[in-house]
């Protein structure tokens, strides 16, 4: 296990971590893939009136999870997340160990996988069902990568300069904004991806198209880690600060100045 940097907050026990992590991921996607059902059923007849509505509560979700489950785990929810707080902390001591985001990703795509299932339950759908919509396109695919790269630029960029307390707002409105600039809606997150192929509804993929965009996300996370180093060289110490640090009192984060390069 890597040495936790000096002065750091001590990071609550792995399962507890785990804990948040599988079920703020589950409970996302129950919100993106409920949202999708309600908003299909709602307006029919409408599909962007349906992105609005799945983004908006999309949003919303997202804020409210991460202010949940931060301070218990990070709220990453998304395995590319997890993998670059270690890659760039891995260094410094300040971000994830390598075992914990090994272990994060396999509650993340278990919690986004019982989501589905759940969201599928809720509306009196068959719990087991796996999507059809083929969403594999060039364009979708770039717009995976932008929209993963962007993702974790901000949240990153966030944990560097001190605003990790601002990641609940600034995170889900990216998300938000990205549903209706990027030609996939931004998935951006393989667990969700994974996740949504066993929903046959508004928000599901069909799992011939889920390995493009997990790929296409894995390239995205390297370019958005790339643009933060480039912009902020000093960026690993302070990753383990990502998405919220952990166990950290937001009055102190607020607080806490801005550091300039």
């Amino acid at each position: 296990m890597a040495p936790q940097a000096a002065g750091a907050p001590a990071r609550p026990p792995l399962r507890r971590r785990l804990l948040a992590e599988a079920v703020g991921t589950a409970l996302l996607v129950a919100v993106v893939v409920g949202s999708g059902i309600a908003a299909q059923t709602l307006s029919p007849d409408d599909v962007g009136l349906q992105l609005l509505e799945n983004s908006l509560t999309t949003v919303f979700g997202l804020g409210v999870l991460i202010l949940l489950f931060g301070p218990v785990s990070g709220a990453h929810f998304n395995p590319v997340v997890s993998a670059v707080d270690w890659l760039l902390g891995r260094r410094a001591g300040t971000g994830l160990p390598g075992a914990d985001v090994a272990a994060y990703a396999v509650a993340q795509i278990g919690g986004g996988i019982a989501g589905a299932w759940l969201a599928n339950a809720m509306f009196d759908l068959p719990v087991w069902q796996v999507a059809t919509t083929e969403r594999i396109t060039t364009g979708h695919l770039i717009g995976e990568v932008v929209a993963t790269a962007g993702l974790i630029a901000l949240i990153f960029a966030l944990a560097r300069s001190g605003r990790a307390a601002l990641s609940a707002a600034a995170v889900a409105s990216y998300i938000g904004a990205a549903y209706w600039f990027t030609s996939s809606t931004s998935f951006a997150n393989p667990a969700v991806t994974i996740g949504r192929i066993f929903s046959d509804t508004f928000a599901g993929i069909a799992p011939a198209s889920a390995p493009g965009y997990v790929l296409a996300q894995v390239i995205g996370a390297g370019l958005g880690a790339g643009l933060v180093l480039a912009l902020y060289p000093d960026a690993g110490e302070s990753a383990g600060e990502a998405v919220v640090p952990t166990e950290a009192p937001v009055h102190a984060a607020l607080d806490r100045p801005a550091r300039h390069s």
